[in-house]
């Protein structure tokens, strides 16, 4: 079906991940990251300078979408450098973008309130999860504080700021990929995450000082409980991959941040 639209010339091969969806196609100097069905919101990602250009979209007489994007040599961020400069002003840039949330709430991406999130994931935990007595603390901890989370301050979240998904290219220009879990939610979301997973706490106030923004105590708790909500369901989805070992280690994270 590719090569139908690129021409037998171009080699293409399977680029990974979960959906089996993504290509890499080459001819001699070109490269391109194909993929199937990518949101309508990659053309707004595209033109904010999130994401490699996209280059074209073509629809399939099936009706399936193939999107074409620049495949840009680089490499992916280490852990160690998710404290740089580039990453807190790439962020606060998705953050504050009018056009990604302009298109992200085109696509009927309604604002995502703390109660909301809270439920989908108690929604999916079981039993078995739920009586852990790190997820009874945490549940006690998310309950008690849930009315002081609220933040009117609404923002386009990543979702996913795993180091995998920055992509710093030759050029020195990063970009964050990866925007299946995209949503319209308080940033302390993705705040929490980063400075939780990478960035040592007596550095956060300098690492937010880069974004642009002070660390205040209603920061600190919504960026808290928003990472121990997510810890949970982290514990549930490798508990449900049988990757107990991985479940440990987020059962560990839980028992450190409470």
């Amino acid at each position: 079906m590719l090569e139908h639209i690129l021409g037998q010339e171009w080699e293409i091969t399977p680029a990974g991940g979960a959906t089996g969806e993504a290509f890499y196609a080459k001819y001699e100097n070109q490269s391109l990251f194909l993929k199937r069905n990518s949101s309508p919101f990659l053309a707004v990602l595209s033109a904010e300078g999130i994401v490699p250009k996209l280059v074209w979209t073509k629809r399939l007489e099936n009706g399936d979408v193939i999107t074409a994007q620049q495949w840009l040599e680089g490499r992916e961020l280490k852990p160690s450098e998710m404290n740089q400069e580039l990453v807190a002003k790439l962020l606060k840039k998705i953050h504050r973008s009018e056009p990604m949330l302009s298109m992200l709430s085109r696509l009927e991406k309604s604002p995502l309130h703390p109660e909301t999130i809270y439920q989908s994931v108690i929604h999916e935990v079981d039993t078995e999860t739920l009586s852990l007595p790190e997820v009874k603390s945490a549940l006690t901890f998310l309950q008690r504080e849930a009315n002081y989370v609220h933040c009117e301050e609404k923002a386009v979240c990543h979702g996913d700021l795993n180091h995998n998904n920055w992509l710093l290219a030759e050029d020195n220009q990063l970009y964050l990929i990866d925007w299946d879990e995209a949503s319209i939610a308080d940033p302390a979301i993705d705040l929490g995450m980063l400075l939780y997973w990478y960035i040592p706490e007596h550095n956060w106030a300098d690492w937010l000082s880069m974004y642009g923004e002070d660390l205040t105590e209603h920061l600190r708790l919504r960026m808290k409980w928003y990472v121990v909500l997510h810890t949970i369901s982290s514990i549930q989805w490798h508990k449900n991959k049988q990757r107990l070992k991985e479940m440990h280690k987020w059962i560990n994270f839980l028992r450190e941040i409470l």
